[in-house]
């Protein structure tokens, strides 16, 4: 018999605490070992009783989530999913969260004791269940911020376009690879990350503050010129037009609607073949699922570049698993190679 996924729930409401136990354990397979009231009874019991996974508030007493997720990162490493009304509001807290090594996030519906919590019951079980399987030592890698340089020149590259996907795990990642990316980096980049859509304009607002390049959230009809990366509004389709006088321009819309995610990675990186044929590059990056598996066999057969996430660092190697299973995958690169693999298929 498989053994239970052991969890570590931590939240300072009594009301919560009960509720989100009463969620879990609806599941079979997953088990609450501990309830811990504030962020210094989270890291104790995470020495104490080494959980498969941590649900854990921001906002608590003694010691915040955000002290606690250190403290556990830096002792007793292990998965954790953030679980706060902060995570609604898209606030910066949950990317530094991120960042830290939370391997990903939930938003309360409705505030700090929140009495919805049931709306989100089947995320919550869904994303602890994912967590488990998280490559840790992805979650908690910390790579030093270099330029990186190409071997050839940006006049070569003056044509492509470059579409990333990412899901679970791509905040962190992304936070990693496009700093990396030098100033004059003469292709746009569209960035779809599985996210809400109250997150993806703070998230923009804080990878601007770290890339080279300038990043924004994408806006219906927009030009989408050379060395910018627009990101996707969460809720919503970015597809790729191109204008009559020959410029790419962003369309926005909730079209097509049975998408199993919106913004979806293969919704943008198919439309983007339609206007850029064999001078796309595909990147997939860390995710659970699919999306984005089957638009990169169509780059790749197009005679455009594709490029995957190897296992070696991808916190959740699902996404481009597929993509490399289906034969989709022309470069497979950890993290840390991925930014020179991009500049290189755009200077070839």
């Amino acid at each position: 018999m498989k053994s239970k996924i052991r969890v570590l729930l931590a939240d300072d409401s009594a009301l919560m605490r009960k509720y989100i136990k009463e969620i879990l354990e609806q599941d079979p397979q997953l088990e609450v070992v501990a309830l811990a009231r504030d962020g210094e009874e989270v890291v104790g019991y995470a020495r104490e009783t080494r959980p498969d996974v941590i649900t854990m508030d921001i906002n608590m007493p003694k010691m915040d989530g955000l002290t606690a997720l250190q403290y556990i990162m830096n002792t007793t490493p292990c998965p954790v999913v953030i679980l706060s009304s902060l995570a609604k509001k898209g606030e910066l807290v949950t990317f530094e969260a991120l960042e830290l090594g939370a391997v990903d996030y939930i938003a309360k519906p409705d505030g700090t004791v929140s009495l919805e919590i049931n709306k989100i019951a089947d995320e919550i079980r869904r994303k602890v269940k994912a967590a488990a399987q998280a490559n840790l030592r992805a979650a908690v890698r910390t790579l030093q911020k270099t330029e990186a340089k190409a071997a050839h020149s940006f006049s070569r590259g003056k044509n492509k376009l470059v579409v990333i996907g990412v899901s679970t795990g791509g905040p962190k990642t992304l936070s990693e690879i496009l700093p990396m990316l030098p100033r004059d980096f003469p292709a746009p980049i569209l960035v779809v990350q599985h996210m809400p859509s109250n997150f993806t304009a703070s998230f923009a607002s804080r990878l601007n503050s770290i890339c080279r390049l300038q990043v924004a959230e994408a806006k219906d009809r927009q030009e989408i010129n050379q060395g910018c990366i627009l990101v996707a509004p969460g809720d919503l389709h970015l597809k790729v037009e191109r204008k009559l006088n020959g410029k790419l321009m962003a369309r926005i819309t909730k079209e097509p609607s049975g998408t199993l995610f919106r913004p979806s990675v293969d919704v943008t990186m198919e439309s983007a073949l339609k206007v850029a044929g064999r001078d796309l590059v595909g990147v997939l990056l860390t995710g659970m699922g699919d999306d984005g598996a089957n638009a990169m066999v169509k780059i790749k057969n197009s005679g455009g570049k594709t490029i995957v996430e190897s296992s070696e660092t991808a916190i959740v190697w699902g996404m481009p698993k597929e993509a490399l299973n289906r034969g989709g995958a022309e470069v497979v690169a950890p993290s840390y190679k991925i930014a020179e693999e991009i500049i290189k298929a755009v200077t070839i």
